[in-house]
């Protein structure tokens, strides 16, 4: 079991603001939604599993679709904003249980939970480490974590440092304005694959598959290609271009080894 570091709870304040609706924040955004469910689904096509947590899931957009695969699912949420909109969300939908929690504080027992799922909330933890620990604790003995993440050296990225005749930058990028760079604020940052994938490792996980997703992601593609042709496109390109991490999303599914 990997050393402890000193927890210290993120913030959830940009996500129980009222003048912010997480839910009206995905129209428009199918696509991204959907390669997620294609990620999700291709990494763990054939598992099933008792007790899975969506942690960090906001109102329960991807919750649902691990009912696919797990028996009991809970979904994870710091906001209590967010936990109010899944109440409606999920009401006529699978079952989904519900827990106002941190991800560096999970309320669940050593050893209790077969599958964790974490997509877009690593951009809120500069330090990821105390929630990949607490992540490891939940899991059973050869447990399944599911990691999405902003990927800082997408392909873009690549070239934008390259212009500038630099290396992408191992340590997380923050990519909020000037103007919201304050200590209140609740962080937004992109991640070094590199950087990520020693992380996990040191917290306690081997790395099982990569994928890369939302690789098309353009207002203009969406525009001129169409929901249904881009995911054709997703389809044929998570796996091969896995290697480069091209798209700006990166997928990890990891099993916990120590």
């Amino acid at each position: 079991m990997p050393t402890k570091s000193k927890k210290k709870l993120n913030k959830a304040d940009h996500y129980n603001d009222p003048t912010h609706n997480y839910l009206r924040y995905w129209d428009g955004r199918e696509y991204e939604h959907a390669a997620e469910e294609l990620a999700i689904a291709r990494l763990l096509k054939g598992k099933t599993f008792k007790k899975a947590v969506d942690v960090g899931g906001g109102y329960g957009r991807l919750s649902v679709f691990l009912r696919n695969f797990a028996d009991e699912v809970t979904l994870a949420e710091p906001s209590q904003q967010q936990l109010d909109i899944a109440k409606e969300y999920l009401k006529d939908k699978p079952k989904v249980i519900s827990k106002l929690a941190q991800a560096e504080d999970l309320p669940f027992k050593d050893s209790e939970v077969d599958l964790v799922l974490v997509v877009r909330v690593l951009h809120h933890l500069p330090d990821p480490m105390p929630a990949f620990e607490e992540i490891n604790r939940v899991l059973k003995k050869d447990g399944y974590f599911l990691i999405e993440f902003a990927n800082n050296a997408h392909f873009k990225n690549r070239l934008k440092y390259a212009s500038k005749l630099q290396g992408v930058p191992v340590d997380p990028v923050d990519i909020r304005s000037a103007a919201n760079r304050r200590d209140d604020e609740i962080p937004f940052v992109n991640h070094n694959p590199k950087t990520v994938r020693k992380q996990l490792a040191q917290a306690g996980f081997k790395l099982e598959a990569t994928l890369s997703a939302s690789n098309f992601r353009s207002s203009t593609f969406k525009k001129f290609f169409g929901k249904k042709a881009l995911l054709r496109l997703e389809k044929l390109t998570q796996k091969p271009l896995a290697k480069t991490h091209f798209g700006p999303s990166t997928v990890y599914l990891l099993r916990k080894v120590a």
